[in-house]
């Protein structure tokens, strides 16, 4: 079976409306080398063509309509540069989860708590657990009121806020936690 020949040759849309796509009976005017203004859209396109450039909708939902006066691949190449920038710098958060058994002892919460609150200072979440075996699951209250122990002390510190309220998945009651003041 051969593939639609359309489907191949068909060029992904461009994002923005440029020069004559433009549909718009007036627009207001941005760039370089030009005066700021509200020009008719002939007009506009007529200006950038004489600089040799292309007229860009920026901002399609304004009244009038935004456009630009630029290079359309300069333009798009600086758009790309951009989003990428802006991805770079966005905060990866993960979840770090912890693991009770309802007879933790307190010694061993405390000894849990300090890496929960290294796993918060780097911003990263928190997913504390209490997981039950067997008949242990006749002890559900105990699970949850040492989980909100657990969450109270992080809260109090101020090192967390509480996301989630105590849940029971199947064997487990999960509580989650975030980064009260996340790491840029």
């Amino acid at each position: 079976m051969k593939p639609d020949i359309k489907s191949r040759s068909r060029r992904r849309e461009d994002p923005h409306k440029i020069n004559e796509k433009i549909s718009a009976k007036e627009v207001r005017l941005v760039g370089d080398n030009i005066v700021m203004g509200v020009y008719p859209t002939d007009e506009a396109i007529k200006m950038a063509y004489e600089q040799g450039l292309d007229l860009i909708e920026i901002s399609p939902n304004a009244e009038p309509p935004v456009c630009k006066v630029a290079d359309y691949k300069k333009f798009l190449y600086e758009q790309k540069k951009k989003q990428k920038e802006l991805k770079a710098n966005a905060i990866k958060q993960e979840v770090k989860e912890i693991r009770f058994g309802p007879n933790t002892d307190e010694h061993d919460v405390n000894f849990k708590m300090k890496h929960a609150i290294s796993f918060l200072e780097d911003g990263n979440k928190v997913r504390a657990y209490v997981f039950f075996r067997g008949r242990t699951i006749v002890f559900i209250e105990r699970g949850i009121d040492l989980l909100m122990g657990f969450a109270n002390k992080l809260i109090d510190d101020g090192h967390a806020k509480l996301e989630m309220e105590p849940k029971r998945e199947g064997k487990k009651v999960v509580i989650l936690l975030s980064p009260k003041n996340p790491k840029k």
